[in-house]
C-alpha cells in the first residue's frame, strides 16, 4: 500500500501568535504532520497541513480554539 502526501488547507479565525504556538504544539507532536504554516497576512489566516494519513476532521477537532 503506497502513502500519499496530502496537503490540507483550512480558513481559520487564529489572529495571534500565541494562538499559532498552541495550534503548532498540537500539529509539532502529531507523527502524521510533515509540515505546517498559518499565513497571518492572508484575510482567510490560512493553515496549510502537510501530512501523511490524517483527515481534515482531526485536524479540525484537536485545533479549535
Amino acid at each position: 500500500m503506497t502513502s500519499y502526501l496530502e496537503i490540507l488547507v483550512f480558513k481559520t479565525n487564529i489572529r495571534f501568535k500565541k494562538e499559532v504556538k498552541m495550534v503548532g504544539n498540537w500539529l509539532n507532536t502529531h507523527p502524521s504532520v510533515l509540515k505546517w504554516n498559518i499565513d497571518l497576512e492572508d484575510k482567510d489566516l490560512v493553515l496549510r497541513v502537510e501530512a501523511m494519513k490524517i483527515r481534515a476532521h482531526e485536524i479540525i477537532q484537536n485545533i479549535n480554539l
